[in-house]
C-alpha cells in the first residue's frame, strides 16, 4: 500500500532547499511512496513537475501575510488531512515558526521530521531570530526526527544537545551527476547564446540575498576588469531583494558589459557548461548546493572559508576570506584558476554520498519506516 509524506519547504524561489527536496522527490519510487505539498506562496517552485509526478499541492495563506486566515486555513487542512500521512518532513532554515510541527502532533501524523537547511540566519529580522532561539528550547517536544545538511549546522539550528536528539541523522544534498556531468556540445551552444568567444567566464548561482554576498563578486569582477581589460566576464543567476543593490553597484563600476544578469533558469546545469570558474562567497551556508553542482560539472572554484567542508568534494577548490581586503587574493586564485580545465573524480562524489540514486534509497527507507 501507498503511503503518502506531507512536506513543506517548497517556496516560489528554487533555492537550495528547494533543490534538495526535489531532488529526492525525482528519485525515489513514488509507487510506493507519495508526496504532498502544504505551501503558503501563490506560484510554488517546479510545481508543473511536481503534478506530473503526481504530487499533489495544498496552498494556504502565509502567516506573515494574514494571522486569522492563516492560523483558519491549518486548523482546516490537518483536521481534514493528517490523517493520510505517516510522516511530516519539515524543511527549514530557521526555527522562527514551528507551527507545522505543532499541528503536525495534534493531529496525530507518527513521524514528525525537522530538517535544517542553513547554518546561520543572517540578514533576518530580531523578532525572526529572537524566535528561533525560543523555539530551540522547544521544538523538542514536537519532532520525533532531527536532520540536517551538515554536522556544522546542528549547533547553530537545534542548539547545545544536538547531537544527542533522537533519530539525529545528517541528509545529504545528493545530486543527479549525471544531469551536470561536463558537455563539450552544451558548452560551446551556450557560450554562443551568451555572447561568449575567447572570454573566461566566472559564474555564480544564488538568490540575491545579504548570505550570498553577490556584492563582493561585483568588487572583484571591477579589479579584475582593471587589471585585464575584456579578459573576464561574470554571470550572476537568480533573483532576490538585493537585486537592485547589485544592478546599481554594475554601474557604479561601468561594468554593464562584463556582467550577465539572466534571472531565475530552470536548467542551471546548462549555463553551469558555459562557465570557466565558479565563484562562491557566501557569508554562511549549510552546505552550500550550488557550489556541489558547479563541483559535479568539474569546474574550480573559488570560495568563502565559511563553507561547511563536506561540500568541498574536487581538488581545484580555493577557500578565501570576503573582506574587502581579500579582493586581490580572489582576483590572484581566479587568474591562477583561468589556466586549468574541468576535472572531477566521479567516485568521490559517490563516497562523499553526493550520488541521488543511492542517497534517495536512504531517505526513502526512513520515511516508511514508523516510529
Amino acid at each position: 500500500m501507498m503511503k503518502k509524506v506531507l512536506v513543506f519547504g517548497m517556496t516560489d524561489n528554487p533555492g537550495g532547499m528547494e533543490s534538495v527536496i526535489m531532488n529526492y522527490y525525482r528519485h525515489i519510487d513514488r509507487s510506493v511512496l507519495q508526496f504532498e505539498f502544504l505551501c503558503n506562496t501563490e506560484k510554488v517552485a517546479y510545481e508543473d513537475e511536481i503534478r506530473g509526478l503526481g504530487g499533489v499541492i495544498h496552498n494556504i495563506c502565509a502567516r506573515s501575510k494574514n494571522l486569522k486566515q492563516y492560523k483558519h486555513d491549518m486548523k482546516d487542512f490537518f483536521e481534514n488531512n493528517a490523517d493520510k500521512y505517516c510522516a511530516l518532513w519539515f524543511n527549514t532554515c530557521s526555527l522562527s515558526n514551528i507551527d507545522y510541527l505543532l499541528y503536525a502532533k495534534k493531529y496525530h501524523i507518527p513521524k514528525r521530521i525537522i530538517h535544517c537547511h542553513n547554518a546561520a540566519n543572517g540578514g533576518d529580522s530580531f523578532l525572526r531570530n529572537l524566535l528561533h532561539k525560543y523555539h530551540q528550547r522547544k521544538v523538542f517536544k514536537y519532532a520525533t526526527d532531527f536532520w540536517t545538511c551538515n554536522q556544522d549546522s546542528d549547533l547553530w539550528f537545534f542548539g547545545k544537545a544536538s547531537k544527542e536528539l533522537p533519530n539525529y541523522r545528517v541528509i545529504y544534498n545528493a545530486i543527479d551527476l549525471d544531469y551536470f556531468a561536463p558537455s563539450d556540445k552544451v558548452r560551446k551552444d551556450y557560450r554562443s547564446k551568451l555572447n561568449i568567444s575567447n572570454e573566461i567566464l566566472l559564474g555564480h548561482d544564488g538568490r540575491f540575498h545579504y548570505q550570498k554576498n553577490q556584492e563582493f563578486l561585483i568588487k572583484v569582477m571591477n579589479e579584475l576588469n582593471q587589471r585585464y581589460p575584456n579578459k573576464y566576464k561574470l554571470i550572476l543567476i537568480g533573483q532576490g531583494e538585493n537585486m537592485k543593490m547589485i544592478q546599481d553597484m554594475i554601474n557604479e563600476y561601468h561594468l554593464q558589459n562584463s556582467v550577465i544578469l539572466p534571472g531565475v533558469v530552470s536548467n542551471v546545469n546548462d549555463y553551469l557548461q558555459a562557465m570557466d570558474i565558479f565563484c562562491f562567497p557566501s557569508r554562511f551556508e549549510g552546505l552550500g548546493l550550488s557550489l556541489v553542482e558547479a563541483e559535479a560539472n568539474g569546474l574550480p572554484c573559488v570560495i568563502s572559508n565559511t563553507i561547511p567542508k563536506e561540500a568541498v568534494v574536487n581538488k581545484a577548490v580555493d577557500a578565501l576570506g570576503i573582506e574587502d581586503s581579500n579582493i586581490n587574493e580572489w582576483v590572484n586564485s581566479i587568474e591562477a584558476f583561468s589556466r586549468t580545465n574541468k576535472c572531477l573524480n566521479r567516485e568521490d562524489f559517490i563516497n562523499n554520498h553526493y550520488d541521488i540514486d543511492l542517497e534517495a534509497k536512504v531517505v526513502q527507507d526512513i520515511l516508511l519506516q514508523t516510529n
